[in-house]
């Protein structure tokens, strides 16, 4: 990028010194800063220095990565902070009641200062050096800069050539600004942590549920003890093909993602071939990398997070942070035990954007545990807690024992299947609390330190045979084990080898325990019943087996003898399928002997696309949904 060599020469009416500059602030002004590593760290020193001559001077910001001296206590009387989202320079100053933190979403920002509802007085901000036309780049921070930009009644800007020139809506003319102050200064840098075990874990599982493709947001929060999950799995998307990328931030694990191979944007809806972001946090081979590159486009938040922006690429993934859960599916991401931790952000705006999104996903992750050893999933929000997204809008919840689908399930069915992805050491305790709250009924019990989770609206459904008879289909309930036992042993010799690949017909109660007490999502359980006067009978069972590290399931099936060819085994398939699918897993797999051609028959025939391959006369099938 060619600069105007010249600039200081041609608007040396607009040049002034920090001091000359911060002058023009004065006591009871509201004032915005730059976001993230585009602070004009400059300007801020020289406002700070000025304290003594200011009192009740409003600080604006999203985010600051600088050292924040503004918010020291000795200046309190002097500056006072409004922070949409807050960082760890100025947590404190909010846990000592002496911050103000405006919750809101951030696609609503922009609006505040256009109204006018939040109207600046100054805007302290960081640019490029002008080109020969005047025009100047907000650099790593275009986000709501470029808002505040427009409305504040003065504009103060730090011009610095070590700022990268950023291609997208990211330019401002000269002549919209009203101060310059040249700083040949580095950025801020925000440099990469170590990934940590359990952030590597999530991002191992949330990795599966990314299919190649797909346009991908990572949030900006990161959860004490475990960082930035968003980090971990950028590093696990390397084997993808043809990502896209519309995310409100981006930091140097942007590089790596590009360099192997996984990042074209060649499938996004819009936007195509371009990583679109509004800022980025880093260090200066990210800001290096980012100069004047025609691959990234940094506009504006009003556009980064419009959720119907957003909703128009189609397989959008969102993936955000979560600090604590509750039983309903009520998400709190920006207060801890009543302290205000960080903020909303772009966590909603993404959330409802990837839901309406054709084939996206909105992803929430969360450790199952704080650094204490406390279970994020908890029966009710802690005290102070705020709801940021509701059990209304929630999709997936991963944390690093598992994956939970919410959406349009129960309160029951929800309970079961965050409590099946919560740390073990919690799992008793949240059921008893589930129990007693009456979230789930009395029937799920801890039974020799397991219980079951089972959905049920989704799960029951019913077949009418060509004779008449109606067979009913029902999750697996643990008083299922007597007749469970009962059908095993009712099956012919070539069933059972078809089924367990085995001629054994002995079933001990461990084995048959485990048939029936099963995982609500990567171990589900279908019954088949017919009414009896005793009460029913299962004439046929279904289940699949989730491999969390491929998001696909194993499944299998049996029918009792005198009940095969008539339909139900594809019945039952289909059923299998569609439980699958509304949890989000992508696929089936199966295992099935060379003479099974009536299983054979009903996988070739699923209406999916299906792959096998036959290896010592057993056919390995793969089924994509």
């Amino acid at each position: 990028m060619d600069y105007d060599a010249n600039w200081k020469e041609t608007y040396k009416d607009m040049i002034m010194t920090p001091k000359q500059a911060l002058a023009r602030v004065r006591s009871g002004h509201r004032v915005f800063l730059g976001t993230g590593c585009g602070e004009p760290t400059v300007l801020v020193q020289a406002m700070t220095e000025m304290a003594g001559n200011l009192a009740d001077v409003e600080i604006v910001e999203l985010l600051t990565k600088g050292d924040a001296p503004y918010a020291d206590r000795k200046y309190a009387d002097c500056f006072k902070v409004n922070s949409f989202f807050i960082g760890h320079n100025v947590r404190e100053l909010f846990h000592e009641g002496r911050g103000d933190y405006t919750p809101i979403l951030m696609s609503d920002i922009p609006g505040l200062f256009h109204s006018g509802q939040l109207p600046l007085d100054v805007a302290l901000i960081q640019v490029t050096p002008p080109d020969a036309r005047g025009k100047m780049s907000l650099g790593v921070s275009v986000d709501i800069v470029k808002a505040a930009t427009e409305n504040a009644s003065l504009v103060i800007a730090q011009v610095n050539p070590q700022m990268p020139w950023t291609r997208g809506d990211s330019q401002i003319d000269i002549y919209d600004l009203d101060i310059l102050v040249p700083a040949d200064v580095p950025l801020l840098e925000r440099k990469s942590q170590p990934i940590h075990e359990v952030s590597a874990r999530i991002a191992e599982l949330v990795a599966a549920l990314i299919p190649s493709g797909s346009t991908v947001e990572f949030g900006l929060g990161r959860v004490p003890g475990v960082g930035r999950v968003s980090q971990a799995v950028m590093s696990a998307l390397s084997t993808k093909h043809d990502l896209g990328i519309h995310t409100e931030m981006i930091t140097d694990e942007i590089i790596d993602l590009i360099e192997s191979g996984a990042v074209s944007g060649a499938r996004k809806s819009t936007d195509r071939g371009k990583i679109v972001t509004s800022f980025c946090m880093g260090t200066k081979r990210l800001y290096d990398y980012i100069h004047d590159n025609p691959l990234f486009s940094f506009r504006p938040t009003e556009y980064v997070n419009n959720p119907d922006v957003i909703g128009r690429q189609t397989r959008m993934v969102s993936i955000n942070m979560a600090l604590e859960i509750d039983l309903t599916g009520q998400i709190c991401s920006d207060s801890e035990e009543g302290n205000f931790y960080s903020g909303i952000g772009g966590q909603v705006d993404f959330n409802r954007g990837a839901a309406s999104s054709p084939g996206g996903r909105a992803v929430i992750v969360m450790p199952a545990t704080t650094r204490e050893g406390r279970s994020r999933i908890v029966v009710s929000l802690s005290s102070g807690s705020g709801v940021v997204v509701t059990r209304g809008t929630v999709h997936y919840v991963v944390t690093e024992y598992g994956v939970a689908y919410l959406h349009g399930k129960s309160v029951q069915d929800r309970t079961l299947a965050l409590v099946s992805i919560a740390h073990p050491d919690h799992r008793e305790q949240l059921l008893k609390q589930a129990i007693e709250a009456r979230y789930i009924r009395r029937e799920f019990a801890d039974v020799e330190g397991k219980f079951v989770i089972a959905s049920q609206e989704l799960m029951k459904t019913s077949f009418l045979l060509d004779s008449g008879t109606q067979v009913n289909f029902r999750p697996i309930h643990p008083t299922d084990e007597p007749l469970m036992r009962d059908l095993l042993y009712d099956l012919s010799k070539e069933t059972l080898y078809y089924r367990f690949m085995s001629h054994n017909q002995r079933f001990g109660q461990k084995q048959i325990q485990n048939f029936v007490y099963v995982d609500h999502r990567k171990d589900v359980a279908i019954v088949g019943t017919l009414p009896e006067a005793y009460g029913e009978d299962i004439i046929a069972v279904g289940r699949y087996y989730l491999d969390e590290r491929t998001n696909r399931a194993e499944v299998a099936f049996v029918i009792r003898d005198e009940w095969q060819n008539k339909g139900l085994g594809s019945f039952l398939f289909r059923h299998l399928m569609t439980i699958a699918k509304a949890s989000g897993i992508s696929g089936f797999t199966a295992e099935v002997l060379r003479d099974n051609k009536r299983m054979q028959a009903i996988f070739n025939h699923s209406g999916y696309k299906v792959q096998s391959r036959i290896e010592e006369g057993v056919h390995s099938f793969r089924i994509e949904f």
